[in-house]
């Protein structure tokens, strides 16, 4: 014996609009605001090294 079934209504699928604020903040890189602790670091020993060179130069 055959089911009846009922004809399902036909939906257009309408997808959500895009968010247009996701695409650009996709390119942008993302990250932590100001020089790395290993830059930090790294500065400081320049500028260590710097002024030991320039007070090796001023001694006898």
């Amino acid at each position: 014996m055959a089911k009846f079934t009922a004809p399902r209504p036909q939906q257009m699928l309408l997808r959500k609009p895009r968010n247009p604020h996701v695409a650009p903040s996709l390119n942008r890189s993302a990250g932590r605001h100001g020089p790395s602790t290993g830059a930090r670091r790294q500065q400081a020993q320049q500028t260590l090294q710097r002024e030991l060179r320039h007070l090796h130069e001023l001694s006898p």
